[in-house]
């Protein structure tokens, strides 16, 4: 009971019987030999005849006295926890001692010990199943069948007269032993289950309040909402989050004094932030805090880090030191991982949105000035002709450019702005190239439903510059957008052009294509932001023939706000 209370209190102990492997084997024997040897030397003494002697520790043995310990014992425990292996090898180690020890007398006991081991070992691996013990009813069988055996070796080689004495108290000790020994073992191991289950429980519940603030970034609203959160899920007596040199939020006891936008006050604190490690404190006097009256007594202070870089601490703070214990410690030290990858998350976020944001803008540059250009001498010339059209191209210039810098502020836009944009396009192309090109539109949807930004110019350009090289007349491109089922509508744009060659085709939105004068560029990347988006079910689709080219994608229905309050 001793060796099992000592060893289930040791985590370096529980950690060698959740997992059976050579190194956990190794320091298994080592182990279970110290306590086999331990037994051998505080056993009871029996003369030849019969008279009891008990030390409290065996210097010598006679080779004629018999000692009776609790070898066998150990011997089995240690099978049933660590599997035949260990159990012969701790066995073979307690026969030699106890040969050794008598005077090298007695070698049967190294036989007898090494095939206890094993036996027990097998046997109990055999009906444990996938349990990590045994049942207690089987534990009690293998200790009885193993005190059993080494008496069947004693009576044939010391005589049955000392099995008569000793058979049932060490029957009883090794079997009772036995069990008590598991059933220690297993109660311990199934309450830390538990505790860690509802551990983990508290511990996925806070995280999963914190996430929100967390994902938005490292600052003063965010740290008192998680501070606050913490405080309430866990037994600190108070919370604290920095940044690498103010307190950004303090919950609890002291907070009087540690204010947030204040300068880091504790001395603890400060050396986390610079080495970027964790630090424990035990006294007032280890937290370094310089206000007298601090209740502070005892911290856990974790640096939060991202990409190896420290950005601020965690810093949970008792009143009484014998509150930090190991579970407070893992605990913060769970928290401290969990909220660093909560952060990172919320940069990487951040970062994504400005890469999308920034994508827009490509777009919008690569789009306007090659377009402006055209326009402005379009527009020149129609001076000289006609007034009024020139009047009316300054007109549609003037709306495609207010269009495309309001529609570039956003990632998505209503369809109504969009197709103001487009219509806008199409009608300086067709001042340039009158009734060249035909844009038809079928929509069955709300004017009010968001699209990303600039999607349909691009697809509607790509027709107008790709489409119909080689074609004299009747360039038609038809733009539909309908339901296609209750989660997401349609927008396809098709063109009765010359379809695309093969080779582009097999590349296009793979890569930017650089040959097609920039119009492989920005498919490829509307289509990376139609993902980013909303995932690869709205990536671009391209069905291309002799007959034409049709580009179709899916976006999930959304619409401005104005509608949603209507």
């Amino acid at each position: 009971m001793i060796l099992a209370f000592l060893l289930v209190n040791t985590s370096f102990f529980r950690n060698l019987i959740k997992k059976r492997t050579h190194k956990s084997q190794f320091w298994l024997v080592v182990i279970f030999s110290i306590f086999v040897i331990i037994s051998n030397l505080t056993g009871v003494e029996i003369t030849n005849s019969k008279e009891v002697i008990m030390p409290i520790i065996i210097t010598k043995l006679s080779q004629s006295y018999s000692i009776a310990n609790t070898r066998t014992l150990v011997i089995t425990t240690a099978s049933l926890t660590g599997g035949a292996g260990v159990g012969m090898l701790v066995g073979l180690i307690g026969g030699l001692h106890r040969f050794i020890f008598s005077n090298f007398s007695d070698s049967f006991y190294i036989i007898s010990s090494v095939l206890i081991g094993f036996l027990v070992g097998k046997i109990g691996d055999r009906v444990r199943g996938k349990q990590l013990y045994p049942d207690i009813f089987w534990v009690g069988i293998l200790g009885l069948a193993a005190e059993l055996i080494q008496m069947t070796f004693i009576g044939i080689f010391r005589g049955f007269d000392l099995v008569k004495l000793i058979i049932i108290p060490m029957g009883l000790l090794n079997t009772v032993g036995s069990c008590l020994f598991i059933e220690i073992l297993k109660t311990y191991m199934s309450n830390e289950r538990q505790l860690r289950a509802v551990q983990t429980k508290d511990v996925l519940e806070l995280t999963n309040k914190t996430l929100p603030y967390f994902r938005k970034g490292l600052d003063l609203n965010s740290a008192k909402h998680v501070c606050e959160i913490i405080k309430k899920y866990t037994n600190f007596d108070a919370v604290g989050i920095t940044d690498k040199v103010n307190v950004l939020a303090h919950v609890g006891a002291g907070a009087d004094h540690h204010i947030a936008t204040e300068p880091v006050l504790t001395d603890l604190s400060k050396t986390v932030i610079l080495t970027g490690k964790k630090r424990l404190a035990y006294s007032k006097g280890e937290i370094g805090c310089p206000h007298a009256n601090c209740p502070l007594a005892a911290a856990i202070v974790v640096p939060l880090q991202v990409n190896q870089q420290t950005i601020g601490a965690l810093k949970v703070y008792f009143t009484d030191p014998e509150k930090l214990t190991v579970v407070e410690k893992n605990l913060v030290d769970g928290l401290g991982t969990i909220f660093s990858g909560q952060l990172a998350i919320g940069i990487a976020e951040e970062q994504s949105s400005l890469i999308k944001e920034a994508e827009i803008r490509a777009l919008q540059g690569q789009i306007s000035p090659h377009f402006f250009f055209n326009a402005l001498n379009t527009i020149a010339a129609l001076m000289r002709v006609d007034v009024e059209k020139a009047r009316m191209a300054v007109m549609q210039l003037s709306v495609f450019f207010r269009s495309s810098l309001k529609n570039g502020q956003e990632k998505e836009v209503s369809l109504k702005n969009e197709k103001e944009h487009v219509d806008a396009y199409m009608n300086l192309e067709n001042l340039r190239f009158p009734d060249r090109f035909h844009l038809e539109y079928q929509i069955e949807v709300s004017p009010q439903v968001l699209i990303p930004a600039f999607c349909l110019q691009i697809f509607v350009e790509n027709a107008v510059h790709h489409a119909f090289k080689g074609q004299k007349g009747g360039k038609k491109i038809f733009l539909t957008i309908k339901a296609y089922n209750h989660d997401y509508f349609q927008i396809s744009v098709q063109d009765n052009g010359m379809g695309i060659k093969q080779q582009i085709l097999s590349q296009l939105l793979k890569k930017p294509i650089k040959q097609t004068n920039g119009t492989g560029t920005a498919l490829y990347n509307l289509n990376r932001r139609l993902i980013g988006l909303y995932g690869s079910i709205s990536q671009i689709k391209i069905n291309s023939s002799h007959q034409g080219t049709s580009f179709t994608v899916l976006i999930p229905w959304q619409f401005e706000k104005e509608e949603l309050s209507s």
